[in-house]
């Protein structure tokens, strides 16, 4: 039998970054290896420079509270959707608003993008998954998926399959170029908030409101493991870069490191025991750069770790 060593981290403080004056809700990767995009509530967009720790000289302010960013570094444009269900286009080089769509009515949640496609994709609370072309910037399609929210995407460039998370607690799996159904199945007890493809293709987690991360085998959808992961909803899942480990980010105020292959818990990151979000932590990003975990959360505050193996 197969004796699997159980991984060792070493997580370390390394600033918190302020400068919004309302809860962050969404966070992109920035025009570099060692920056992130970041905004919420008070309504702007702020770009964080991870090397020096402070602001950068770029800010972007929107008409309504923003819940989810989406840099396009390829097209070099940055996609913001709001609470009122509009998507703002901004073009980084020219710094300018270039556009602005509004099919979604209620606010959008998240938005990703697919150069094998060459789409973005959007999830709307009015129950719809859109898709537009980078090449107009305009809608091309609208699919009506539920009656509750569309909460979260992700893409499987293994099998080209896009999943989607929904606020009546199941998960469709699509045809990413045609967008056939190819698979639906009810994934938590409460609203299904967030899905998160494994990097080799393999397995999808998801994260519900019922505080389990739930792992799925893709092909037949699964179910490989449920974890009572936190103790309130989860809101975000990421992969560090290396795709050894992943760490999920939970309304209960905690981030959790866990062992990519054994889904074994390796660090519980809380206000009890490390320099932690005081409340709601709603975003997550793991940078290249030095293994930064990057935090943001319903504090106000963007924090920055930095985790490695021992």
């Amino acid at each position: 039998m197969e004796t699997i060593k159980e991984m060792s981290i070493d997580v370390k403080y390394i600033a918190t970054l302020t400068g919004h004056s309302g809860c962050v809700y969404a966070m992109d990767k920035g025009m570099s290896e060692h920056t992130v995009f970041t905004g919420g509530s008070d309504r702007f967009i702020a770009l964080w420079n991870l090397e020096t720790q402070q602001a950068e000289k770029f800010s972007a302010s929107l008409p309504a509270p923003i819940y989810t960013i989406c840099h396009i570094p390829e097209k070099n444009i940055l996609l913001a959707g709001t609470t009122t269900g509009s998507i703002h286009i901004l073009d980084l080089e020219k710094k300018e608003e270039i556009k602005i769509l509004q099919h979604h009515q209620a606010p959008v949640f998240d938005i990703k993008y697919s150069l094998k496609t060459n789409c973005f994709y959007t999830a709307g609370g009015d129950g719809n998954l859109a898709v537009c072309s980078f090449d107009t910037l305009s809608l091309i399609k609208m699919k009506k998926l539920s009656h509750e929210k569309v909460r979260s995407i992700d893409f499987n460039y293994t099998t080209s399959e896009i999943a989607v998370a929904l606020g009546d607690c199941n998960i469709l799996v699509f045809d990413l170029h045609t967008l056939d159904h190819k698979k639906d199945f009810i994934a938590h007890e409460l609203a299904a908030n967030v899905v998160r493809y494994s990097p080799d293709g393999k397995f999808l987690l998801t994260g519900g409101r019922d505080a389990h991360l739930n792992i799925w085998q893709v092909g037949n959808y699964e179910l490989v493991k449920s974890i009572p992961a936190h103790n309130w909803a989860i809101y975000d899942i990421v992969f560090n870069p290396d795709a050894t480990l992943f760490a999920t980010a939970s309304r209960d105020k905690t981030i959790k490191i866990w062992d990519a292959k054994t889904y074994q818990l390796l660090k519980r990151i809380t206000k009890e025991n490390f320099e932690a979000h005081t409340h709601s932590v709603n975003k997550l990003i793991w940078s290249t750069y030095h293994n930064y975990l990057v935090s943001a959360g319903d504090d106000r505050m963007v924090m920055v770790r930095e985790v490695n193996t021992i």
